[in-house]
């Protein structure tokens, strides 16, 4: 084979590889229009029907508008029949567990609401878990841990260490405290142990509210332990050990007609597909051997919760 041939070949290997890359762009374009005509949050989507809403809240608790959005969709929406809020969660931001909690109550004003506690729903989780008519867990689903906690790094000795030192010109001793490159003082400590109480407080007086407990019993079990479903029956915050049955049971009593589908309401992201067609999507560039063009899938981000936060565990 000629030199002239070989050149030939590869130019027609490019411009065929080119040509599928454009084609397979095309057809993911498609199907993601087609999924947002069916799901998208600005359509009517397929639940222009009577149906029971069901809304899955799991991974780290945020402040995160796109689920408030939903929630106020599914409040708004005369076919949702009634909510039922699916948890999956060790907590996360106590702030973005208010506002879920406050925003979920107001769906609660107009029909009922059930928290659903599915593996665990601990901490701001549990927090988000109140907000429900009716609490149902498994008998082995994790709860509880009722607590605020405040999170800042100490870098002082590695600094030390290292020779490094850093100088600050500050307005009044508490401003940008606590300083990660300087011990916390006394009057600093203070400070934060009265920013954390205060939320405590407040999350103490949530659940003595909402469970119907005195707040003397709720503070010997707001030491952030946490609970299985079977004894937070036991102490009074859930009301039943109970699955998708019980649920459905506790809704008719509620005059939710009993031959109504669950449909879901998960939250799309910004992009207007959810995570399962960005894998699609993913998958179909690897077998066209596009893989390289992908960088770092986005599922594998990892995020950080600012300021105070109630979790179980700190697993983000």
């Amino acid at each position: 084979m000629t030199i002239s041939a070989i050149l030939e070949r590869r130019r027609l290997r490019r411009r065929l590889t080119r040509w599928r890359v454009v084609a397979l762009i095309l057809a993911v374009a498609v199907i993601v229009a087609g999924y947002r005509i069916i799901v998208g949050p600005d359509s009517d989507r397929f639940l222009e029907r009577p149906h029971i809403a069901e809304l899955t809240i799991s991974g780290t608790i945020e402040d995160d508008p796109l689920l408030l959005q939903t929630i106020e969709d599914i409040r708004d929406d005369a076919h949702a029949k009634a909510l039922i809020v699916s948890l999956s969660t060790g907590g996360g931001s106590t702030y973005g567990g208010e506002r879920i909690y406050k925003a979920l109550r107001s769906v609660a004003e107009k029909k009922p609401v059930v928290a659903d506690i599915r593996t665990e729903a601990a901490s701001a989780g549990y927090m988000i878990a109140l907000a429900g008519d009716r609490i149902f867990a498994g008998e082995t689903s994790i709860t509880g841990s009722i607590g605020v906690l405040f999170i800042y790094p100490q870098a002082k000795e590695l600094l030390d260490k290292i020779g490094v030192t850093m100088g600050t010109v500050k307005s009044a001793p508490m401003k940008a405290e606590p300083m990660p490159f300087d011990e916390a003082t006394p009057e600093v400590r203070a400070m934060l142990g009265s920013v954390v109480s205060d939320s405590y407080n407040w999350f103490v007086d949530l659940v003595a509210e909402r469970r119907d407990l005195p707040r003397e019993k709720v503070l010997t079990l707001a030491d952030g332990r946490i609970v299985t479903g079977r004894q937070a029956l036991e102490d009074g915050l859930i009301d039943a050990v109970g699955d998708q049955n019980d649920i459905l049971a506790y809704l008719h009593t509620r005059d939710v007609p009993e031959n109504l589908d669950i449909e879901s309401w998960d939250v799309i992201d910004d992009d207007g597909f959810d995570l399962n067609m960005a894998n699609a999507a993913v998958f179909l560039l690897q077998k066209a051997g596009l893989g390289s063009l992908l960088g770092e899938h986005p599922a594998n981000g990892a995020g950080f919760v600012d300021g105070l936060v109630s979790v179980w565990q700190n697993n983000w």
